[in-house]
């Protein structure tokens, strides 16, 4: 069963006064649909074809290279944008979930901690990639930032909230400054109970 392009949630306008401008919502959503094509153009005939997103993810990772495959780089792409939309929203003075702020304070001191070492990771990356907040092993959160396409599946970890780094999701808005843009999403995009639930 072929791949397909999930709607967005809002409208391209919908985060424009939250620090998102339509166009580049517009364009990171068209994008997403260039992942989800090339995905239904290479699986077929594959020892992937048939299997789940997740399953495609995991078993088409190459740990330790940077040089992964078409296959793997454009369906981990889909998972991380298809995810992304959700962990964002048009609301974002709806209150930080009580469970979700405890997890945080446990794990990072204080919220605000965790919003420090989120933009840290995030800001200190270099090149394209993602930044995460995962529940590990042990189920306490903690931050990891990937390159490229990578995402927490790779590593068997649960992605509560991850933020794009790559340049089309941001410059267009924010220009090079990368840690304003990670300030931003935090503190208007994050749809915090869409992380919560992820818990």
């Amino acid at each position: 069963m072929p791949f397909t392009l999930p709607e967005l949630p809002y409208a391209y306008d919908a985060l424009a006064d939250l620090g998102m401008s339509p166009q580049t919502l517009a364009r990171h959503h068209a994008l997403h649909r260039v992942y989800v094509v090339n995905c239904n153009a290479l699986i077929p005939g594959t020892a992937w074809e048939g299997m789940s997103l997740e399953e495609l993810i995991r078993h088409s990772y190459s740990p330790g290279s940077l040089a992964q495959s078409a296959i793997f780089n454009n369906a981990s792409q889909h998972w991380n944008h298809s995810a992304f939309w959700l962990m964002m929203g048009p609301e974002p003075e709806k209150p930080m979930p009580l469970a979700l702020k405890k997890a945080l304070n446990k794990s990072f001191g204080s919220v605000q901690a965790f919003k420090d070492a989120f933009i840290a990771a995030g800001a200190a990356h270099f090149g394209s990639g993602w930044v995460w907040l995962v529940r590990g092993y042990k189920k306490t959160l903690q931050i990891l930032a990937t390159e490229n396409g990578v995402n927490p599946l790779c590593f068997g970890q649960t992605a509560l909230l991850g933020c794009d780094l790559w340049e089309h999701g941001y410059h267009g808005d924010f220009g090079i400054e990368r840690q304003v843009y990670l300030m931003n999403f935090l503190d208007h995009l994050v749809n915090w109970e869409n992380a919560a639930l992820r818990l």
